[in-house]
């Protein structure tokens, strides 16, 4: 099989456990923690990266395989030795990307690089030379403007996206229909993890529906110390987030419930806590007789190894697409690796489109 060759916009907790992963699984015949061992023929280790972007004055201009470990990065190191990738960080666009008050943590927060910024010509130019097949988005969450600019470069250098942010690229009808049109595959929007916050939230909500136990109330309330919760202290920048994520919930429930009976979004940035993300779920509902009951929840997890544990699979899917020639947005694996993808459906009916998809029978049906 050829190699799939992967950019990546931002290298952030996130990328450092992709690109770690990469090479972790490499030659492992047993490989507990994927969803796929291989995905349309394709393995883990066949996965290339050829393209990195950051605006961090402390990645830019080291290889790949270092840039992952550079501050503020503080999840996991499960694979230590990363060989020489070749990939040279570039600067890549500010716009929105970097909130302001990003700066006040010192090397916890971010440090802008002094350089020339990266034109859309230099972006496109770079992902062409590289042959890039596969453009991740790991933006911060509220980098509307610069997941824009990244949606433009990657249209235009012809090249797949997972959309990894609550930026709604492959849930807009308009950008949906530009990457159909160009027939370019998008799987989005705002990654699942593997077994996260939303994740169990959507298979709760599913068990008291198929149980005959109407929720009535629910929140869910998550604390983390990496960049991502440093970021989201700027509540101007969580609208779609929020959104994003109580659109998955809700999505799995009977009846949708009232806006003031659902809350779900980050509580609090607990520097500590690094890239371990808490999250506490309260559930209430009605059993037999309208007699109340509630159920709460902790689940603590490594946020970014929860993420690449589904993005290596959404990079596979994308690249099966390609080979198929078929573009726009990958309506099965977006229902099941995203929380805001164009089409909601049960994770069980999601699981299924998705395998249906690997398997080519979706592209024999249409």
């Amino acid at each position: 099989m050829n190699k799939i060759k992967v950019a990546l916009v931002g290298v952030g907790n996130c990328a450092s456990s992709l690109v770690q992963g990469r090479y972790f699984y490499a030659g492992r015949k047993a490989p507990e923690g994927l969803m796929h061992e291989r995905l349309g023929g394709y393995a883990l280790a066949d996965i290339e990266f050829v393209a990195a972007f950051d605006t961090d004055a402390r990645k830019v201009g080291l290889d790949l395989g270092e840039a992952i470990f550079a501050k503020p990065n503080c999840t996991a190191v499960f694979q230590s030795e990363i060989p020489h990738t070749g990939v040279t960080v570039r600067m890549g666009r500010v716009l929105d990307g970097m909130a302001p008050h990003m700066a006040e943590y010192g090397e916890r927060g971010f440090e802008r690089a002094d350089l020339p910024e990266a034109s859309e010509e230099e972006v496109v130019a770079a992902l062409r030379e590289t042959g890039a097949e596969v453009l991740v988005n790991y933006l911060p969450v509220g980098s509307e403007e610069a997941t824009r600019f990244y949606m433009e470069c990657a249209l235009k250098a012809g090249v797949a996206v997972v959309n990894c942010m609550p930026v709604f690229i492959a849930s807009n009808p308009q950008w949906e229909k530009r990457f159909r049109d160009k027939n370019i595959p998008i799987v989005g929007d705002d990654i699942k993890a593997q077994l996260g916050a939303t994740i169990v939230h959507r298979v709760l909500s599913s068990l008291f529906r198929a149980r005959g136990v109407q929720m009535t109330r629910t929140y869910q309330l998550n604390t983390g110390g990496n960049t991502d919760f440093m970021n989201m202290l700027d509540r101007s920048r969580l609208a779609s987030k929020k959104e994003s994520k109580t659109e998955a919930v809700q999505s799995a429930l009977v009846d949708r419930l009232e806006a003031e009976d659902i809350h779900i979004g980050p509580s609090d940035y607990i520097p500590w806590l690094n890239d371990n993300k808490l999250c506490f779920l309260r559930a209430e509902g009605n059993l037999f007789g309208e007699v109340p009951m509630n159920l709460e929840l902790r689940l603590s997890v490594e946020d970014s190894p929860n993420s690449a544990a589904v993005v290596v699979d959404a990079i596979r899917c994308c690249k099966v697409a390609l080979d198929r020639g078929i573009g726009g947005v990958l309506t099965g694996p977006s229902a099941f690796f995203c929380k805001h993808p164009p089409q909601q459906f049960s994770d069980d009916v999601a699981h299924q489109l998705t395998e249906e998809f690997i398997a080519g029978e979706a592209l024999a049906a249409e």
